[in-house]
Parts: structure tokens; C-alpha cells; sequence
């Protein structure tokens, strides 16, 4: 029987951003649209968000630099966040093309409000929604880990949520206990 080591078995691994993606679509995750108010008015489909702790209320979302949103959420200090369901998969797909208008045309024919607190744009519809100052920003190599301290939340009726899996959107639906 032969004995292979850890190290052995990595360097025979050739670990590439298509294989992480590979693997990492085997994660199922909710998905949000992050949003930024104001003057660097921004929304972008996410997948990499969090909640950290409950006491500070805090969440956390990942954000590549070469991203829009990036020096959006940097500029405002605050963003708003809303959980999409099954229905809003439109949504979810709008705000993940590049090739959308920029600016508040994004925003344009779609019903949203701006938060109380942050102004960021939250979409009628969602799941739920938070709007959260920007607390603390660590740097990730690509990407920025953005921790965002939640002042204001809430939620809408118990509907099926949007998941992304194996790389396409999916549905999870409530259970009744």
C-alpha cells in the first residue's frame, strides 16, 4: 500500500480559478442584489454574502475590485441588500449582465424604493432587505470583504426563495412546521 502525502497529492493538483469555480458550484447559496444610493447609484447580483453576528447586527458581502460596486460602496460608506425569491430570477439575471446601462437608468422600469436610512435601492418583491453602514473593509486579494453593521431590516411574506447551484439559479421552498 503506498502512502501519498498531503503535500504530494496539492502539487499534483493544479488548483486554477476554473477549478475553484468548478467546485465552489457545488455550494448552494442565496442570492441578492447589493445595492449603493445616491450620487454612485449601483446594483449588482451577488452570492458571496453573510450574516456575521447578531450582536452588532452585522453582514458581510465580497466584491471583486474590478467591479463597479467596488468603488460604489467605498464612495457611499453604505449599502442596501435585498434577498431575492423564486420570481425575481429577471431581477437577479438583470443586475448580473455587464452590459446593463450604469447609473440610475438601471434602475429604470424596475419598482424599488430608496432605504430610509442609506437611500440605497431596495426591490419591491424581495424575500427580504437590509440597509447596513460599511463598518469595516479587509482586502482579499481580488476581492474587497466588505462587513457591514445592518440599521435598519425587514421582511416580507414566506415565499420560495432563489438559490444559485451548479451554476444555474434554483428554487428552495418554505416548509411548513
Amino acid at each position: 500500500m503506498s502512502s501519498v502525502s498531503t503535500q504530494e497529492a496539492a502539487d499534483s493538483i493544479s488548483m486554477t480559478p476554473a477549478t475553484l469555480r468548478e467546485t465552489m458550484s457545488r455550494f448552494a447559496t442565496g442570492v441578492i442584489v447589493l445595492s449603493v444610493g445616491g450620487e454612485h447609484i449601483h446594483g449588482m447580483t451577488a452570492n458571496a454574502f453573510s450574516s456575521v453576528s447578531l450582536d452588532p447586527p452585522k453582514v458581510l458581502c465580497c466584491v471583486s475590485h474590478s467591479a463597479v460596486m467596488h468603488k460604489s460602496v467605498l464612495s457611499a460608506g453604505r449599502f442596501g441588500i435585498s434577498i431575492l425569491g423564486a420570481e425575481q430570477e429577471a431581477l437577479a439575471r438583470h443586475f448580473a449582465d455587464k452590459k446593463r446601462p450604469l447609473g440610475p437608468e438601471q434602475f429604470s422600469g424596475l419598482d424599488w424604493r430608496p432605504g430610509a436610512i442609506t437611500g440605497a435601492p431596495l426591490l419591491h418583491g424581495a424575500l427580504a432587505w437590509l440597509e447596513c453602514e460599511l463598518s469595516e473593509n479587509h482586502d482579499a486579494n481580488d476581492h474587497s470583504i466588505f462587513l457591514g453593521e445592518v440599521v435598519n431590516s425587514g421582511v416580507s411574506a414566506d415565499r420560495a426563495g432563489l438559490l444559485f447551484f451548479n451554476g444555474v439559479f434554483q428554487q428552495v421552498h418554505p416548509v411548513s412546521t
